[in-house]
């Protein structure tokens, strides 16, 4: 039997919570997602020391081009003095970052509360349990 995987549309929506903007994600990212869900980040993480959440707990699949928008956005998050934080209970997800050796380069909670409440580590955004 052939699976046939069709593309779930990718919903976002943004809020600011003490000063810092929670992007809560639901769908899929994938390779027809990925673009626009990356001209966002673009523009959230384009200020001087942004400070994001991305909230993926709601994200039912992520392939390499998904994971690829989540380190653009790291990685500029970081060139400006930023800090990015990733919510999400998905195991599955967590295996992946081990496979592709990405496991400490995030910062990952399992709960929205955490995150928000998580002191910046010293320079260190290894991946968190909490």
């Amino acid at each position: 039997m052939t699976e046939i995987h069709t593309t779930a549309a990718l919903h976002s929506s943004e809020r600011v919570i003490a000063g810092t903007t929670v992007v809560a994600l639901s769908g899929e990212i994938d390779l027809l997602t990925a673009r626009p869900l990356s001209g966002r980040l673009d523009i959230l993480t384009a200020v001087p020391c942004p400070d994001l959440v991305l909230d993926l707990r709601s994200v039912s699949f992520l392939d390499c081009s998904g994971l690829s928008v989540l380190c653009r956005a790291r990685t500029r998050t970081a060139d400006r003095g930023g800090r990015l934080r990733i919510v999400t209970r998905s195991t599955r997800f967590l295996q992946i970052l081990r496979l592709v050796q990405l496991c400490g380069v995030f910062e990952i909670h399992a709960q929205l509360p955490n995150a928000l409440a998580a002191k910046p580590e010293s320079g260190d955004t290894s991946a968190t349990a909490g």
